[in-house]
């Protein structure tokens, strides 16, 4: 920018000089015309030349400045712009150099950058592995221990199993050893009863014997003979003591099921 400026001034310059040099060559033009014409019509006079001479000589040492001044001011211009091209030179070079720094530390810093990223990278991949690894243990270590808390469980539970079948089992044969006791008491108990039915049948039979016989085989007493007074026709010929037993017995459960039932119609019939 400051270059472009300085030429500007230059240029401005030198321009001013051209057009100060143009305008003195300009009047000596129409001086030399009007001497010209004064020679021709000679009716011009000796201090009309003089004059016109002076004017000619002012003009000219006019003319000679502006030439100097122009060649003063271009010069300057060239100075100024040998200057100027110096400046731009250094400037470039310094804007090169500026550049080559900065485009070497733009290659550091992306150096920098993707040194930052591997190690970050590798890092991270490292973090990684060693998170992988815990995870894996922490989740061998709690499939063992779910594993040794299922095992310790089924175990329990094989235990608590066992208890219960062996408790059933206890129950099972206690309720078994009940029940053939409860059974055993109930027969000794339908033994006894039968017992006691017998002895008082063997009594009642015994009682009514006496009453009708005293208790004699032979005993007659009209159409009835024997222990028990039966019919004589009831006996079938056969007075024996066995086939009167028989046939007592079937008389008396025929007719009143039991001898307790017929030694209570004796009591109250005085007969059977």
């Amino acid at each position: 920018m400051t270059f472009k400026h300085n030429f500007k001034k230059v240029l401005s310059a030198t321009a001013f000089a051209a057009a100060l040099v143009v305008a003195p060559a300009a009047n000596v033009s129409a001086a030399t015309n009007d001497a010209s014409s004064t020679q021709q019509s000679a009716t011009a006079t000796s201090q009309d030349q003089q004059a016109s001479q002076d004017q000619a000589a002012s003009q000219s040492s006019a003319a000679n400045q502006s030439s100097a001044t122009a060649a003063s001011a271009s010069a300057s211009t060239s100075t100024s712009s040998a200057t100027s091209t110096s400046t731009v030179k250094k400037t470039t070079k310094k804007a090169k150099k500026t550049t080559k720094k900065s485009k070497k530390k733009k290659a550091v810093k992306k150096v920098a950058k993707k040194t930052t990223k591997k190690k970050a990278t590798k890092k991270a991949k490292k973090t990684s592995k060693k998170s992988t690894k815990k995870t894996t243990k922490a989740a061998t270590a709690a499939v063992t221990a779910s594993a040794g808390q299922s095992q310790a469980t089924d175990q329990q539970d094989d235990a608590a199993k066992k208890a219960a079948e062996a408790a059933a089992k206890k129950a099972a044969a206690k309720k078994k050893a009940a029940a053939k006791k409860k059974a055993a008491a109930k027969k000794k108990a339908a033994a006894k009863k039968k017992a006691a039915k017998k002895s008082a049948e063997k009594a009642a039979k015994y009682w009514i014997a006496m009453r009708e016989s005293g208790g004699s085989y032979t005993a007659r007493n009209g159409s009835c003979y024997g222990r028990y007074q039966l019919l004589i026709s009831y006996l079938g010929g056969d007075l024996s003591k066995k086939n009167q037993e028989r046939t007592a017995d079937r008389y008396v459960y025929g007719r009143y099921g039991s001898w307790v039932n017929a030694k209570r119609f004796w009591l109250a019939h005085n007969w059977y």
